[in-house]
């Protein structure tokens, strides 16, 4: 270990001191331990009081090696040099300081590691005033990571003798070594014999961090399948102790079946002749039991069926009876039953005439026809879009228009035997060329120079139209929206208006074609412009704009004319007659009357301010 020049010299001083006043001595303070997150950094104070004043004293620093019980030094100081030693694992990371008006230090150290867990020493020597000696352990601490939960994916059968391995758990990566519980629900689980057990491996990582792998090992029973199981991992933190939870897992458990139940599935209630009638069958153990149906007249003939389910197709009142199901336990070699009463009643599907879709061209007729053969009498009613469009077998549609097309339904019920019912559809298809409204006039339009007007297509067809725009005196022009249903194309047009415009909407499918157009001129009254596509809110400010403006033109207008009337710019007349009249002489005003011969007349009225003390060249 190296020592400073002076230190021998200072170590004689003290060997002397201590012989010659054994009696002195220093009252050393320093904690317990000091506790600290990993690259944090921590402070380990060192408070000392001398039973007198030492005319010199000296402040060592030392740590435990973490491989054996030597100490090494980090830190000397005394009244003449502080030095940090060199080639030790604190070298850059610590720094020395007083501790405010106390006597003592602070010793800092930077960027905390987890090999940084060890003891420190502070040792004083005051020479003739005796020395002490105090030391603290730094703890570090690292919160593991979130822990990670697996189940094992295969049933657990609860017929099993010995606890089973349910789950295992996992937290990586913390420091110092985590701590796992298990849990079921909300309940811990501990260790009990034949019962419960629980696996531990702990990992010291070659970086220091603890990994801690817990496996699960349980007896299950049937009222474990819907419990959940999950574990938490509780660690150190400077202070205090924090859990951290994981997800909860469902297992799956494996339990014998002791009842069976079987029943009607579909239809919801009464069966008709042509229905598909499903029968299921369902235990009351996991895994569900290979099942066998049969009717209750033929017990020796298995019917085919899928897993748990037997389904009639089309069945006929000939299939009511009773119908069992049977199931043979694997594990009990036991055998269950049970049984369910069917009873078929009889309304042939309906028939419509056409079948499924027909085309029609416009102008078109048609007679659609509904039949259900019954036992009963029948009532049939014909629907379009939820609302009746008729009742009675037939349905007669004629003069075809686009309205025409769509789905129409048939309903055929049995009055006295409520919810024996059937139906069919037909959808009908009107075949022609685009329609579109008012296409036999123009639009006609009156807007203001620089306004965006929005110009708007829809045109009914099947097949369905496509539509296209042309036009011509603007070139500032976009499509905006084009949308389709199933019988009519929507297109909407921007049109900023620079001069008089005609735009054409060309509608066209493989029947035909149809045009709409539209003519915009625009309006010989100033408009305020707008760069932006037209809204409604524009109007009514365009118009307030127009009126004000034109309000201070006129007033502008008759200022400049009476200014220069004044200044004798303006001569009495040129070729024909004028009079000039005053009227009401009084300080109101100055009316100014101006005739000529010609076609025209104009009057100006012209309020003086200053009455009769106007002299006559300004009047």
């Amino acid at each position: 270990m190296a020592f400073p020049k002076n230190s021998f010299l200072l170590l004689f001083v003290l060997i002397c001191s201590l012989s010659l006043n054994a009696w002195a001595k220093v009252d050393m303070t320093m904690e317990e331990s000091v506790e600290v997150y990993l690259g944090d950094s921590a402070g380990i104070p060192c408070q000392y009081v001398f039973s007198e004043q030492p005319r010199a004293f000296m402040i060592q620093w030392f740590v435990r090696n973490p491989s054996s019980s030597s100490r090494e030094r980090i830190y000397y100081g005394d009244n003449a040099q502080q030095i940090v030693d060199d080639g030790t694992d604190f070298t850059g990371r610590i720094t020395v300081s007083n501790v405010g008006d106390k006597e003592g230090v602070l010793l800092t150290i930077q960027d905390v590691q987890l090999t940084d867990e060890r003891e420190f020493f502070c040792q004083v020597n005051g020479m003739a005033a005796g020395n002490g000696e105090g030391k603290t352990h730094l703890r570090v601490f690292d919160p593991p990571m979130a822990p990670v939960i697996e189940g094992v994916h295969a049933g657990i059968s609860v017929t099993n003798e010995l606890p089973s391995k349910i789950a295992s758990c996992e937290a990586r990566n913390g420091f110092p070594r985590p701590n796992i519980t298990w849990y079921r629900g909300i309940s811990p689980l501990t260790p009990t014999h034949g019962q419960i057990n629980v696996v531990i491996l702990v990992t010291r990582e070659s970086s220091g961090f603890y990994t801690v792998q817990s496996e699960l090992q349980y007896k299950v029973a049937k009222e474990d399948k819907d419990v959940l199981f999950s574990c938490e991992v509780s660690y150190y933190v400077p202070g205090a102790v924090r859990t951290a939870e994981s997800k909860g897992i469902n297992i799956t458990v494996h339990y014998p079946t002791t009842v069976v139940e079987l029943w009607k599935e579909s239809p919801q209630g009464l069966v008709k002749e042509g229905d598909t009638v499903e029968i299921r069958c369902q235990g009351d153990g996991n895994p569900p039991p290979p099942f066998t149906f049969n009717r209750e007249q033929e017990q020796e003939t298995a019917l085919e069926a899928s897993d748990d389910t037997l389904v009639l197709r089309e069945v006929t009142r000939g299939d009511s009876g009773v119908y069992q199901c049977r199931s043979l336990d694997l594990d009990t070699y036991e055998e269950v039953m049970g049984d369910v009463q069917l009873i078929v009643h009889y309304l042939d599907p309906a028939l419509v005439v056409p079948k499924d879709s027909e085309i029609m061209f416009k102008g078109e007729s048609l007679t659609a026809t509904c039949n259900a053969l019954s036992s009963l009498e029948t009532f049939t009613v014909w629907f379009k879009n939820g609302q009746q469009v008729g009742t009675g077998h037939m349905l007669f549609l004629q003069d075809a228009t686009y309205d025409t097309a769509g789905e129409y339904v048939c309903e055929v019920t049995v009055p006295s035997l409520p919810g024996l019912h059937t139906s069919g559809s037909v959808h009908i298809i009107v075949q022609g060329a685009p329609q579109m409204k008012d296409a036999d006039r123009e639009v006609e339009m009156e807007e203001g120079a620089g306004k965006w007007v929005n110009l708007s297509c829809e045109a009914h067809a099947h097949p369905l139209p496509t539509i296209s725009w042309t036009v011509t005196g603007s070139q500032s022009w976009r499509e905006v929206l084009t949308s389709a249903t199933e019988h009519s194309t929507i297109s909407l047009v921007s049109v900023k208006v620079t001069s008089d415009i005609t735009a054409f909407c060309n509608a066209t499918n493989e029947m035909g074609t149809e045009a709409k157009s539209f003519s915009i001129s625009i309006s010989a009254i100033p408009m305020v412009t707008s760069t932006a596509p037209y809204s409604p809110a524009e109007g009514n400010g365009v118009i307030i704009v127009v009126v004000i403006i034109c309000i201070l033109l006129l007033a502008v207008l008759a200022s400049v004319l009476y200014f220069l009337h004044k200044k004798g710019k303006i001569p009495c007349g040129r070729s024909g007659k004028q009079e000039i009249t005053k009227e009401n002489p009084n300080k109101d005003g100055i009316v100014v009357e101006m005739k000529t011969d010609t076609k025209t007349e104009e009057a100006v009225l012209l309020k003086g301010v200053s009455g009769d003390k106007n002299g006559p060249s300004d009047q």
